[in-house]
């Protein structure tokens, strides 16, 4: 690492600069989410899908992007990725309605969906494997440096500029992403391989995963149930594709053959599908419940991903050492505990228990990313990189998905359709708890396949 060639160099810079990115938005704009509501007169559910339509998005296109890029190259998709990223970024600021910012915000994760499955590889390819657990762990630091200053920056930005700067503020952070891709990262970092899309299999897949997250937020509609099951065949359909086709996007067997990359994004899934709705639950909870500003609110949310800042460098650092899969697990375990106190939290909770829980899931989560990513990227051979790094971000982000699906259902059921601002804080506060309580649960399920996963090391 001190003595990085000019193109380890550019693409570490450019790597880290662009996975800040698209983190720092969705933790700040769930601390102006009250902001959004009140401006577009949005009732819960449809206030939860300004996060979901752009995480549904981005866990619809990486898979097929993971092929795209192996067979074009990824610099070329990671270019286009960063360019319709910023330019949907730069027209959110501008949305007129609350339609129009979901519908932007679906743009919006087509384009990070792009960088975040060529990110990895990119980085992987320019650097030896004793230094893939450092580099890795730098780019996690990256993208939990975006979720720890959101909260902090996107606070301040609302309260005194208006939602729409938080978007605004990225735009010449995105402008200088595209000048340092298209000038500085050269165009041998990564070798195409022979191949095409299974455009078939990708439409089962788009139309399943979209009538799941759809209908979960309407099951107590007509069409709510019937649409889930309907997305659930469709799942199986793509999953029987995958199986057939000669170029599947999905490659089925890295996860019957390879119990090493398979539990470990079985892991990735299921911690992020148990912790990524805290910050917006966290952020509702205390401005409505504990009357804070958006400003106060963010600095307190700090704590949970500045803690994951400075930790995944070292545990990443660490993963080269040390085995990977008892760090993930203790990690993992550490999150558990975390959900479950956050269970019991109410309006009298001092603040300052309240931080030192989110301290506690930093930590848990710090430990835990880096030496799972190492895994998941040090399991499989150099000409899979693509798709080993598009299914572990299309795990991450479907776990994101999860985890506000389940906020969204337990909203719908309990506010029937209610504005946040209108339901009793009593009610409000049991739904934050069940919440936490069944994320809790997850997250114990996670230990057991994050323990069983096997050794990188032999």
């Amino acid at each position: 690492m001190d003595r990085m060639t000019n193109t380890q160099r550019s693409a570490l810079t450019i790597a880290v600069l662009t996975s800040f990115l698209a983190p720092f938005l969705i933790s700040g704009v769930n601390i102006a989410l009250p902001a959004i509501e009140k401006e577009f007169d949005l009732d819960a559910v449809t206030l939860s899908w300004t996060v979901t339509s752009y995480l549904l998005s981005s866990a619809v296109f990486l898979l097929p992007i993971g092929k795209l890029a192996d067979i074009r190259g990824q610099k070329t998709v990671f270019q286009g990725g960063i360019v319709i990223f910023t330019i949907a970024t730069t027209l959110c600021g501008f949305a007129p309605s609350g339609m129009m910012l979901i519908l932007l915000r679906v743009v919006q994760g087509l384009g990070a969906a792009m960088t975040l499955t060529t990110g990895a590889p990119i980085l992987v390819s320019v650097f030896p494997p004793a230094e893939r657990g450092k580099v890795l762990g730098l780019n996690v630091a990256s993208v939990y440096l975006g979720l720890s200053m959101g909260p902090f920056v996107g606070g301040f930005l609302t309260q005194y500029f208006g939602w729409r700067s938080i978007f605004l503020f990225c735009v010449p952070l995105g402008i200088i992403a595209i000048m340092l891709v298209f000038f500085k990262l050269k165009t041998n970092l990564i070798t195409r391989i022979p191949g095409k899309i299974d455009h078939i299999g990708a439409l089962y897949y788009s139309v399943g995963l979209i009538g799941i997250v759809y209908s979960s937020s309407n099951l107590n509609k007509s069409f709510g149930w019937p649409l889930l099951m309907t997305g659930i065949l469709y799942m199986i359909l793509f999953v029987l594709r995958c199986k057939r086709s000669a170029y599947p996007i999905f490659e089925i067997t890295l996860f019957t053959r390879n119990r090493l990359f398979a539990f470990s994004n079985i892991a990735a899934l299921i911690n992020y599908s148990a912790t990524f709705s805290l910050v917006f639950l966290m952020s509702l909870f205390l401005q409505k419940i504990k009357g804070f500003t958006p400003q106060q609110a963010g600095t307190i949310l700090i704590a949970q991903p500045l803690m994951m800042t400075i930790l995944s460098p070292f545990a990443g650092k660490l993963s080269d050492k040390i085995e990977p899969r008892k760090l993930a697990t203790a990690g993992m375990l550490i999150s558990a505990i975390g959900l479950f106190l956050l269970a019991f939290i109410g309006q009298q909770t001092p603040v300052y228990m309240i931080v030192a829980v989110l301290i506690l899931m930093g930590i848990g989560f710090g430990i835990f990313s880096s030496p799972n990513m190492n895994t998941i990227m040090s399991s499989v051979d150099k000409k899979q990189l693509g798709i080993a790094s598009g299914t572990s971000s299309t795990m991450r982000v479907v776990g994101q998905m999860v985890s506000m699906m389940i906020a969204t259902l337990i909203f719908s059921l309990y506010f029937n359709g209610r504005h946040i601002n209108d339901v009793d804080n009593t009610l409000f506060n049991s739904s934050i708890r069940l919440s936490f309580t069944i994320s809790g649960l997850i997250c114990l399920a996670g230990v057991y396949f994050s323990n069983s996963r096997g050794n990188l090391r032999n």
